[in-house]
């Protein structure tokens, strides 16, 4: 499962009219997280078999981030876009990918547990419920035997183990591998890679069911941020370090 998100390294806008986001005000690129999330399926698919389906909903310029994951090494791609979708917030867009994941056929969806432009994290455990699916969120370990999938989930006493039968839905954080660099063979590969195009319709998605005007959430105000004030410089004239301690204890971090 992949989302393309502005680059957190350029200014985000939202658009005036509707205060959905304005994609075409910055590069868009690969949700973080979700490149975790497909090294972790083509970790799946080396150690067990099978092939890894890039699902990604999304506007024309999402192609882009479909491109760079199958460059990865995922086989082959599936793009929802529909402008009946836009402006869906989190919940109807785990309904049109679950509406969408019913064309094809699948042991396990891999998705990051949150986007850098929206995180809500919620995708995932919704995703799952819409598919009638064991859901196993925030995995920072994946290990699949037979028709058992289970995870690590890390706590602050350990970790918590999390066991269900295939077919799931699993979430994944940052630490759970190391994303690979696409290769030169494979970034040519990938443009022969078949691509299908889904709409609304294809998907049986009501849409009715999706798109701003019925969304369950809305952004009523935004306001660009503040410009970052300028840190506090301490200068050691002898008692540098208790200043500094001076400082860390009236803002509690000791």
């Amino acid at each position: 499962m992949v989302k393309q998100v502005p680059d957190t390294a350029t200014e985000r806008k939202l658009r005036p009219e509707d205060n959905t986001l304005d994609r075409a005000a910055s590069d868009g690129v690969i949700n973080e997280l979700d490149e975790y999330a497909i090294e972790e399926a083509l970790l799946l698919k080396e150690k067990h078999g099978g092939e890894v389906t890039v699902l990604s909903m999304g506007p024309d310029q999402a192609t882009d981030s479909i491109r760079k994951a199958l460059s990865m090494g995922a086989d082959k791609a599936v793009h929802l876009n529909d402008d009946a979708l836009h402006g869906s917030d989190a919940l109807q867009t785990a309904y049109a990918l679950s509406k969408a994941l019913g064309t094809l056929e699948f042991d396990v969806v891999v998705l990051g547990s949150e986007s850098t432009d929206a995180r809500t994290g919620v995708v995932g455990a919704a995703l799952a419920e819409y598919l009638g699916l064991p859901q196993l969120t925030l995995a920072g370990k994946v290990d699949i035997e037979g028709r058992s999938i289970r995870i690590q989930r890390q706590t602050d006493y350990g970790h918590d183990v999390v066991e269900a039968e295939l077919p799931a839905v699993v979430s994944v954080v940052e630490k759970i591998n190391e994303p690979r660099y696409p290769s030169f063979k494979l970034i040519m590969q990938a443009k022969k890679k078949p691509v299908q195009k889904l709409t609304a319709a294809e998907a049986g998605i009501d849409v009715a069911k999706v798109g701003l005007n019925s969304a369950a959430t809305e952004v009523v105000d935004a306001a660009a941020a503040p410009p970052r004030a300028t840190g506090t410089v301490i200068k050691d004239e002898g008692d540098g370090g208790l200043k500094a301690a001076e400082f860390l204890a009236a803002k509690k971090f000791i």
